[in-house]
């Protein structure tokens, strides 16, 4: 094999991880350069590629979850909360970085937006979030629009999870049910219950398991948006965003985004003597 390696050479670290292209890959735009621009060229880089493992282990789950293997399942999400972890310490990296010497460089990045971040996106939509909306914001990303449409089309984390638990017997209706707002209701109502039972019945250790990493996964996404606006908030205030989004105003609408709403629900129906009783979903 002929490379800036030499010929033949023999597989090397640097080789094998295509370091000098790794590191070539981070291209300051700022003139005269800023300091911290390669901070949040870096930052982001891993984040997108940290978002490259959390999709290759949700598209595990998902397979697994189909072939009634809900314990690797399990272990696939368990990998996805501690990666999520790490993104949230990632945002107080950047914290490091004084507003001024931001804003040194933040010009530059006009019209981007991490608003158009693909793979968070697909994230979104594989567990369960899926907005045809925005799809709209892609029109003119033929590689990213295609994408996207792939993961809304596909099963989510959300309907591979009922789906599941419809075959071992419980009564969970498809998350893609028809329009009719009633018949959308009873089957929510359907899919809470049977939470319910796996929350509170021992001999569903494992579907509780699955349940409880699904719901660690939307918590600690929930966490990154949360520190990430008040990273936002930190530099710039509530200026617009880079793209000509709200900035902070717009992504505290997001905090109350759940993957799987049935999840946490199904807690407020749970009791030391367990009576669904006055689960309005009960009916």
């Amino acid at each position: 094999m002929t490379n800036e390696y030499g010929k033949d050479a023999p597989l090397s670290y640097n080789k094998y991880l295509r370091v000098p292209e790794l590191i070539d890959l981070q291209t300051c735009l700022s003139s005269p350069a800023q300091h911290d621009e390669l901070l949040f060229i870096t930052v982001h880089q891993a984040y997108e590629l940290w978002f490259k493992q959390i999709l290759h282990e949700i598209d595990a789950a998902i397979s697994l979850m189909k072939e009634d293997r809900a314990h690797e399942a399990t272990r696939a999400l368990h990998r996805i909360v501690e990666i999520e972890k790490l993104l949230i310490a990632q945002i107080h990296v950047l914290e490091t970085m004084s507003p001024v010497r931001f804003l040194g460089f933040r010009d530059e990045l006009n019209p981007a937006s991490g608003f158009q971040s693909m793979q968070f996106r697909e994230i979104e939509f594989s567990s369960g979030l899926k907005d045809e909306s925005i799809l709209r914001e892609f029109a003119h990303d033929d590689f990213a629009r295609q994408r996207l449409q792939a993961r809304m089309n596909a099963p989510s984390l959300s309907e591979a999870y009922f789906a599941l638990l419809r075959r071992r017997g419980f009564d969970t209706p498809a998350v893609d049910a028809p329009r009719d707002a009633q018949e959308r209701r009873s089957n929510y109502g359907k899919r809470q219950r049977a939470l319910v039972e796996v929350l509170t019945h021992e001999e569903f250790q494992q579907e509780y398991q699955l349940a409880e990493m699904l719901l660690e996964h939307d918590e600690y996404f929930s966490l990154w948006r949360s520190h990430h606006i008040k990273m936002v908030e930190r530099m710039v205030g509530t200026k617009k965003g880079t793209g000509g989004s709200e900035g902070v105003g717009y992504l505290r609408k997001t905090l109350d985004k759940k993957f799987f709403p049935e999840l946490w629900e199904a807690r407020t129906y749970l009791s030391a003597k367990h009576d669904d009783a006055g689960c309005p979903f009960a009916k």
